[in-house]
């Protein structure tokens, strides 16, 4: 798992093999999490057509959502993918940042 795209503390763009990743730094209230999405392909395409700005986009959509609550009706709340590969991540953001990542 690499980092191919980022917006400083607000998300990161991950590549796996041939899967694309978003994890979004979310905040609902006083509340801080994040969600790790698979995009699935009208994501893809979107953001190929969109690039850096239709995942920021994408990015308020999750959060706007709110996830995270109990009771939120977010499309995005069965997709959140960090309990399984969020060490993956974190891993793979180290690196990045050992490397010297910069925004793109």
């Amino acid at each position: 798992m690499e980092v191919v795209d980022h917006e400083p503390h607000w998300w990161f763009l991950l590549r796996d093999g041939d899967r694309l990743y978003l994890d979004v730094n979310c905040e609902h209230s006083f509340i801080g999490y994040a969600m790790l999405v698979e995009l699935d392909d009208g994501e893809r395409r979107a953001h190929e057509a969109g690039g850096h700005a239709y995942l920021g986009r994408l990015a308020e959509d999750i959060n706007a959502g709110a996830p995270v609550l109990r009771d939120s009706r977010s499309p995005y709340r069965d997709r959140n993918l960090s309990r399984s590969l969020g060490p993956a991540v974190t891993d793979a953001v180290r690196r990045w940042r050992a490397a010297g990542g910069t925004a793109p």
